[in-house]
């Protein structure tokens, strides 16, 4: 799998024995679009590196309606860090937004790989750490951004999104229903 081998390389130094001897403990999974990596109220046992596609992050509001937290591409990890660290039930959906290729690794699996390869304890450090410093970025734009400014910010920082993504799913993420984007589409085009 050489994407998960270039971008590991990125960020730690791994040589092709032991990059063979790390992949062993993943499985690779062929994901449909639109297919459940796992459902609300399951145990969470699984992490996701996104080798090809794109996954969602959602959960249903009490409306009844989807509200999409977090999206991962190419080179991307998806999961509910919580329910998976503490292999609990999840309040989440992670989904396939397009035709995936995912490598998924168990929590077993995943503590045995850092114990026998701890240069694999500072590449989920560096994951980790950028993970969080994007979640506390997106709760200040939350705060600081009216609507029309977040989806601004967003198809500048991630034009990829707006292309790739279809727009409810944008809409989602931002927190707009998908009218309320098509308005703002609309005047910006003005």
């Amino acid at each position: 799998m050489e994407v998960f081998r270039t971008h590991l390389e990125k960020l730690i130094s791994i040589d092709e024995e032991e990059f063979a001897a790390v992949l062993s403990y993943f499985r690779v999974l062929e994901v449909k679009k639109k297919e459940h990596l796992l459902s609300e109220g399951e145990t969470c046992r699984l992490m996701f590196f996104v080798a090809k596609g794109c996954l969602r992050k959602f959960f249903i509001n009490e409306k009844g309606v989807e509200q999409t937290t977090e999206f991962a591409i190419e080179n991307w990890w998806m999961t509910d860090t919580f329910a998976y660290e503490k292999q609990s039930k999840t309040d989440f959906c992670i989904q396939s937004v397009e035709r995936s290729v995912v490598l998924a690794i168990d929590f077993h699996a995943r503590e045995e790989l850092l114990e026998k390869h701890p240069v694999m304890e500072r590449y989920f450090r560096i994951v980790y750490q950028r993970s969080s410093a994007a979640a506390e970025r997106r709760i200040r734009y939350l705060y600081e951004l009216s609507k029309e400014e977040s989806y601004i910010q967003f198809s500048t920082l991630y034009p990829w999104f707006i292309q790739r993504i279809p727009q409810y799913l944008v809409a989602s993420f931002l927190g707009f229903t998908p009218e309320y984007l098509s308005e703002i589409r609309a005047k910006l085009r003005l």
